[in-house]
């Protein structure tokens, strides 16, 4: 499997890092553009392996499936694919993906001396307007993982191209990391596949005006090489795909180094539970041990 040696980088790299304004602004926002973080020769190298990944080729397989995985494959049709769990398996996904200088962007922003990956989806969008698969309603990530103790947690948006609204582009919710929740429950826990996309849109209204705002939404446009980063509580979507090709990008949830697995009661007293429960390595007290790095491999140290 594919990891990192050495975590340094180049006096390029390190004049595309966040500036200490770069900082403040995610601070406040929950979302920061980056520079140009890939050439365009390391962008066409991710897609030729995201193409042979989508042809069947595989440099290792999960040893078991979780009960929650996404995992598209071609009988399910033209729809909007989601596949985890790329960086493990597959090599050249996990060459670029495990790029120090991502990790070191992650480290500015969330203020941490350590980056691992936590999880990482390629997705798809067909080019069809219509495809109610393609559109991805209001929701923040760390409803997902309620098992996480970490608040600092964060994702990077990696494009495969030019990426606008034409394409159906992420787009953030304007301070909502900031927020006090209001009007959730267990079932933010679910998958926004599972939950009423007009339901979320009228909570996500009720927790702005709980807070004394309203909703911004930043749509992110993200030229080829760039990423977008937000904040693990940042509310974002995005529209359909209405361009003639494909939106195709990657999801990569990091985590800080202090994040560990903790225990979350639900309230029918079952507990929150993540994919990587039933995959990782256990702690001596017997925990899921989200620092296992077959599957949550560091991206940076400082």
């Amino acid at each position: 499997m594919t990891t990192v040696d050495e975590f340094t980088l180049t006096e390029q790299e390190r004049a595309l890092l966040p500036s200490d304004d770069e900082v403040r602004f995610y601070a406040e926002h929950g979302w920061y553009l980056s520079k140009k973080l890939f050439t365009d020769d390391e962008v066409d190298e991710l897609t030729e392996a995201v193409s042979r990944y989508y042809a069947g080729e595989r440099s290792r397989r999960l040893p078991t499936r979780p009960p929650r995985l996404a995992y598209w494959t071609p009988e399910q049709g033209d729809v909007q694919r989601h596949n985890d769990y790329v960086h493990y398996e597959s090599d050249p996904i996990a060459k670029a993906l495990l790029k120090p200088l991502i990790g070191a962007v992650a480290a500015r922003l969330a203020q941490a001396d350590e980056i691992r990956v936590f999880q990482s989806t390629l997705i798809y969008k067909p080019p069809i307007a219509e495809e109610p698969s393609n559109v991805v309603p209001w929701h923040f990530d760390k409803h997902y993982w309620s098992s996480s103790s970490s608040d600092r947690m964060l994702t990077a948006f990696i494009p495969f191209h030019d990426c606008d609204e034409e394409l159906g582009t992420i787009t953030m919710v304007d301070g909502s990391h900031r927020w006090e929740e209001v009007g959730s429950d267990d079932s933010a826990t679910k998958h926004f596949a599972e939950r009423d996309a007009d339901h979320l849109e009228k909570l996500l209204a009720a927790n702005a005006a709980h807070n004394g705002t309203t909703v911004t939404k930043v749509p992110m446009i993200i030229p080829k090489g760039h990423m977008s980063f937000h904040h693990c509580r940042t509310y974002h979507g995005s529209g359909p795909n209405r361009s003639t090709r494909p939106r195709q990008a990657i999801s990569l949830h990091l985590q800080d180094g202090d994040n560990a697995y903790r225990e979350f009661p639900l309230s029918d007293g079952s507990l929150a539970f993540y994919n990587h429960d039933s995959l990782v390595r256990r702690t001596p007290d017997g925990l899921p041990d989200y620092a296992d790095p077959e599957f949550c491999p560091p991206v940076w140290r400082s």
